[in-house]
């Protein structure tokens, strides 16, 4: 008790001299650097106006406007989503922790809504079947049947940290649900989970001396396996993109799939260590072009032995454009991967090379069928009933004169579809929102008799699973989802994906900063992501139950409900439709 008073009476006193120099030091320091930009603001520079009448004031505006998008998420009104409930439910589904609301969402819900009709005699969630598959080209040589009707969207990796798509490969792995690539090609980072062998001659590799494996395991057992695995790696790996190469800890070498090995020695089904890939397409053909940008029919191959289907990417809902990738995104490994210069801007064309007319587009996915034996589709955004009934007319014709050359699928993104880099004048003007879209699209398809031969893939803003059942009585037969999964291997939303003005993602998921990815956490996040998935279909199977559908099958528009702003309810959503879209 005595040394407590002679502390606080020390304290009484500032009987702390370091302490107090440090405390004078930081005052002088700042009335120095203070003066400095006052006199500098106000007679020196001449490019801001506000810094001359208030300067060091006028800062402030700046220090404040730069915390803005950072701090939003967690002092501002949930605007984007429904409620922030919707958001912390994925992130609580991810973590595995109690997705249980108390009461009501924190924020009203908003007025207009799709939503379900619930049974007089419901179900118990035991009583819904778990068989969640989906078949794609029931009549190409090699159809492809999900484990799920859920997947993560498309997102290149590139966009993505290495990291990040391993994570996501491992969890879709997990999961047991499909992953579309992006359009930035299949890289090494999607064979995550893939076990190298010597036996597969598909691979390069880069073996460490007996000197190097001596050093690698010291420092792993002094310090950790991530900094051993790095300083081995700068030993070993001889090549301008050394984070292109994954490691093998058992045989303790370095490999990556060689595309210029011949075809034969690529194997003929998609090994079962790895998780369903949908490869993407898009204008740049990354990862199936050839050295003068074309088309690579070889390559294209070799690529589809480990794919379960092919995506054309047209369009996307926030992005009418090619895609768009900064130079601080275009590293060594980017740029390897799909066959362009490093560190320059890489900005796919706008229009596909091979869709001048849908005709053409249409005889380009013949050929991708011939070519691969596999599925293929293709990923649009609808602005209007008339441009949507030019593809179903299409595929009518190509049907009725029995031809393969159509698309087995048609991924339909809502105008309000996400990016991580797009122009602003476009997310939010270009394409209609999701349910309009899928409505417009399965009345088409339905009204031509081909419904049955084009199955059909719902994207945007999909979170929880009352977003997606919804799209599901829409006839969706799949939900892609993006913002959703991202949120799930940890983005914490702060909208620094593009790389632009000088920042990058803070969780190092969105980024090819080697500092920001260093901290990516890839096992926990990979847990996390196939926990969120999990979830969803928990959810779903209890909205089923509700609805007194023993099966996701027999959910049909008859068993939505649509409520305007005015309190009017729309029984039969059909006639909320026709009214919304008015010719």
């Amino acid at each position: 008790m005595e040394e407590l008073v002679e502390f606080t009476h020390k304290i009484g006193h500032f009987n702390f001299p370091i302490m107090m120099f440090l405390m004078k030091a930081f005052i002088v320091l700042f009335v120095v650097v203070s003066v400095i930009i006052y006199i500098y603001d106000k007679y020196i520079q001449r490019e801001n106006q506000l810094l001359i009448n208030y300067p060091l004031i006028g800062r402030l505006r700046y220090f404040f406007y730069a915390l803005r998008d950072p701090m939003r998420q967690y002092f501002g009104d949930e605007k984007f989503y429904e409620s922030f409930d919707k958001v912390k439910w994925v992130y609580d589904s991810a973590e595995r922790k109690s997705a249980y609301a108390s009461f009501s969402p924190g924020q009203p819900q908003k007025g207009a809504r799709l939503s379900f009709k619930n049974a007089n005699c419901v179900l118990n969630t035991e009583d819904v079947s778990d068989d969640f598959s989906v078949t794609f080209g029931e009549h190409s040589a090699n159809p492809f049947t999900t484990r799920s009707v859920f997947g993560r969207s498309a997102m290149s990796d590139g966009a993505i940290s290495p990291e990040g798509t391993r994570a996501f490969t491992k969890g879709a792995y997990l999961g047991k649900f499909p992953i579309n690539t992006g359009e930035g090609s299949l890289t090494s980072n999607f064979f995550y989970t893939h076990k190298y062998t010597r036996e597969c001659k598909f691979f390069e590799t880069f073996e460490g001396t007996f000197f190097a494996k001596a050093v690698y395991k010291i420092i792993k057992l002094l310090i950790n396996g991530a900094i051993a695995q790095k300083v081995y790696k700068h030993m070993v790996v001889y090549s301008k993109a050394p984070d292109s190469y994954l490691f093998d800890k058992d045989e303790m070498l370095f490999y990556r799939v060689n595309w210029d090995a011949p075809l034969d020695v690529f194997p003929k089904n998609v090994p079962d260590d790895m998780p369903d890939i949908i490869f993407q397409m898009g204008s740049g053909l990354y990862g199936v072009r050839d050295e003068n940008g074309d088309f690579c029919e070889t390559r294209y191959q070799k690529t589809m032995r480990f794919c379960k289907m092919t995506e054309i990417k047209m369009a996307q809902g926030a992005k009418q454009t090619g895609g768009k990738l900064l130079a601080s995104k275009v590293s060594e490994e980017i740029a390897y991967y799909r066959g362009v210069k490093a560190h320059e801007n890489l900005f796919s064309p706008n229009q596909f090379p091979y869709a001048h007319t849908l005709e053409e587009l249409f005889d380009f996915m013949g050929r991708l069928k011939k070519i691969s034996q596999k599925p293929v589709g293709v990923k649009i955004v609808i602005s209007s009933a008339a441009a949507f009934d030019e593809y179903a007319q299409l595929i009518k014709t190509r049907v009725d004169a029995g031809s393969d050359a159509y698309p087995d699928f048609i991924t339909i993104d809502g105008g309000e579809g996400g990016s991580g880099a797009a122009p602003l004048e476009m997310m939010m003007t270009v394409g209609m929102t999701i349910a309009k879209a899928l409505f417009i699209a399965q009345s088409a398809l339905e009204r031509l008799g081909v419904r049955e031969r084009v199955k059909l893939i719902a994207s945007e803003k999909v979170l929880t699973p009352d977003d997606a059942i919804v799209l599901f009585g829409l006839g969706a037969d799949y939900v892609a989802i993006a913002r959703a999964f991202m949120m799930s291997a940890g983005c914490i939303r702060a909208r620094e994906c593009s790389g632009a003005h000088g920042r990058a993602c803070p969780v190092g998921l969105a980024t090819q900063d080697k500092k920001k990815r260093a901290s990516f956490l890839v096992e926990k996040k990979a847990r996390n992501i196939a926990s969120y998935h999990t979830q969803m279909l928990s959810g779903i199977r209890g909205l089923l139950a509700v609805m007194g559908l023993d099966s996701l099958k027999k959910l049909t528009k008859e068993n939505l409900i649509f409520k305007d702003t005015a309190g009017k309810t729309y029984m039969d959503v059909d006639c909320y439709f026709k009214e919304a879209l008015v010719d």
